[in-house]
């Protein structure tokens, strides 16, 4: 391990590695969704001993329960860890997760976060969606869930539940992902710098969770 650092959240390619980074899942990440003010549901962490503070996003249609099963625009509460880390400089990704894609890791850090990002979802043609980057999630203990390995619209990538970047700022500090936690840029890629495979991810929410669903899950494949 060269460096080791710890993220705490309060309140959805060429690899190219310029930042010394941990190589153990030691970090953990939390997050608090405010309910009743969206806006206030902010992010802190501590980066090289010093706090930053940010506002994240969430679902357009609420907040599931722990142990439920992901579903479009539903903000899933619940222990997460960190299965695929991606941005334009760095990629990594369990090794489980890599034997499932098919594909080499050489191939999927040169195409798939710029798959993903090339994607235009709302058919407006707007792209880039993911922001900077991307930090995928999966339930601890594990739970049925829809993430996989597939085509949208003819471009090959991941879809799971994630924190990740945005091309509209606006939509930070908002009910209106579709499941997904985003947040700023530039903040984002910070993360990027200091999170790590297996790190552990806490969502929890000011108010009880508002959607249930289990062992059923949305066909929909928009999880921006």
């Amino acid at each position: 391990m060269v460096t080791t650092s710890a993220l705490m959240l309060s309140g959805c390619m060429q690899q190219k590695q310029t930042t010394k980074i941990s190589t153990q899942g030691e970090g953990s990440i939390e997050i608090e969704l405010n309910q009743v003010l969206p806006q206030e549901s902010k992010g802190k962490a501590e980066i090289d001993g010093k706090e930053m503070v940010f506002e994240v996003g969430y679902g357009k249609n609420g907040v599931g329960c722990i142990g439920s099963t992901f579903e479009e625009g539903v903000t899933p509460l619940g222990t997460f860890k960190v299965n695929a880390i991606m941005s334009r400089d760095r990629f990594e990704m369990d090794k489980s997760l890599i034997e499932k894609s098919g594909k080499t890791k050489n191939y999927l850090a040169k195409n798939l976060f710029n798959n993903m990002n090339s994607i235009d979802f709302k058919g407006d043609g707007e792209t880039g969606e993911y922001g900077s980057g991307y930090i995928s999630l999966t339930p601890v203990p594990s739970t049925t869930q829809p993430f996989r390995f597939n085509e949208y619209d003819g471009t090959y990538r991941w879809y799971s539940f994630a924190i990740h970047g945005t091309n509209d700022e606006t939509r930070i500090g908002q009910r209106v992902t579709g499941g997904c936690i985003n947040m700023n840029n530039s903040e984002l890629d910070q993360l990027i710098k200091t999170v790590n495979l297996g790190d552990e991810v806490l969502i929890t929410s000011n108010k009880p969770c508002n959607r249930y669903q289990q062992n059923s899950f949305s066909q929909n494949n928009d999880a921006e």
